[in-house]
């Protein structure tokens, strides 16, 4: 399946640079690993970086960092990036869809980031709720805030979805697709998002995995939904980025003793893409 027209894609996450041997180094923080390294958890010491990338298309592993920089002991990776958001969408012509991972699918990244004029399509993880739209006031007591609660991991808590398609991926093979409008997080109700689901179905239709996909999209004029979640799918364009600097550009294998030496030395890593992507005539 292939895009019509690709939008202006931004893509944000952050990555650990493992510092645990060097017990001397200011502001090291614990850091969250996938790999499991370090002290034989998912948890290592060291320093987070926090990069926003521009993706040029939809085919391929590549993604453009416009920002890559460090999140210090004061900051989240949730407000490093939306600094991060707010700085480059200074500098666009339009408006970006912005692509997330789960970790940023929270209220408190859409409450910190409603302002930017930037759509945000962000993965979920499977234990979150969601409230629905506000019922009809009653006319007595006081009026309800949220509507019913829909919980992702508990399938008799959904109700009929206002949108559901099949589609078929040439990687992916079949799938289904559904899409509830109208929802928000309980901390974050005055910021409404669509929620969509994504299912991988066998050749006689059923579904072969009991955890789906579940994206949260927030901002103003929704894609169709037959293409909005093949835009998540080039997200992992930026994972790609961050195994290219580690083992072919040795980002993280200098033991520099200082947090401005090891800035001074990831400012190498990212090229200098932003006053391109800003000009009128650029573009995917």
């Amino acid at each position: 399946m292939w895009l019509s027209r690709l939008p202006l894609l931004l893509a944000g996450d952050h990555t650990p640079w493992r510092r645990s041997d060097a017990k001397r180094l200011p502001e090291r923080t614990y850091e969250y690993q996938a790999s499991g390294e370090g002290l034989g958890q998912a948890v290592t010491v060291g320093q987070g970086y926090s990069t926003l990338a521009w993706i040029r298309n939809q085919t391929g592993s590549w993604a453009l960092p416009l920002r890559h920089e460090r999140i210090t002991s004061w900051e989240s990776p949730i407000s490093k990036a939306v600094w991060q958001l707010r700085q480059v969408c200074q500098e666009l012509s339009c408006r970006p869809l912005s692509l997330w991972d789960s970790e940023y699918g929270c209220a408190s990244f859409v409450l910190k980031s409603a302002d930017i004029p930037a759509d945000k399509l962000m993965r979920l993880r499977s234990n979150r709720n969601l409230w629905g739209p506000l019922p009809a006031y009653s006319g007595r007591g006081r009026p309800c805030l949220h509507g019913a609660k829909f919980k992702l991991n508990d399938a008799t808590t959904w109700w009929t979805a206002d949108e559901d398609i099949e589609v078929t991926h040439l990687r992916l093979g079949r799938l289904r697709v559904r899409c509830w409008h109208h929802l928000h997080f309980r901390q974050a109700a005055q910021h409404p998002l669509n929620l969509i689901q994504g299912q991988r179905l066998d050749a006689s239709g059923q579904v072969t995995s009991t955890r789906p996909l579940w994206l949260a999209w927030v901002g103003q004029t929704m894609p169709s939904l037959e293409e909005l979640w093949l835009y998540y799918l080039c997200r992992f364009a930026l994972e790609h980025w961050y195994r290219f600097i580690k083992q072919r550009l040795h980002w993280t294998l200098p033991h520099l003793g200082s947090p401005k030496a090891a800035e001074r030395w990831s400012d190498l890593m990212p090229p200098d893409e932003l006053a391109t992507l800003a000009r009128p005539s650029s573009g995917p």
